[in-house]
């Protein structure tokens, strides 16, 4: 089994290595980094487009369906009251002097 020793010279090239990979990652970064920020903000746009129509084709059909002027209101939710939490019992005080 053969063992390398540490020396300076391999340490000074691996903190080179290491400096050169980071300034090449953050050229590149600068470079294609704005184009993959755009495709993205792109495609959720298209996406809200998209789901934006389809709760617009959803609303169109339900007044189609309803012919007569009815106004539906869900009270399943108003049914419950919201509780409030208890933490403890109030207790005046007076200060002494």
């Amino acid at each position: 089994m053969i063992m390398q020793e540490a020396s300076f010279t391999n340490l000074f090239k691996t903190i080179m290595w290491i400096i050169a990979f980071y300034y090449i990652f953050k050229f590149l970064a600068r470079i294609f980094l704005p184009v993959l920020v755009k495709k993205a903000v792109e495609k959720a746009g298209e996406n809200f487009q998209r789901q934006q129509q389809y709760n617009q084709g959803n609303s169109w059909q339900r007044t189609q369906n309803n012919n007569n002027d009815e106004i539906i209101i869900d009270t399943a939710n108003a049914k419950k009251p919201r509780e409030t939490k208890k933490v403890g019992d109030y207790v005046d005080y007076e200060e002494i002097d």
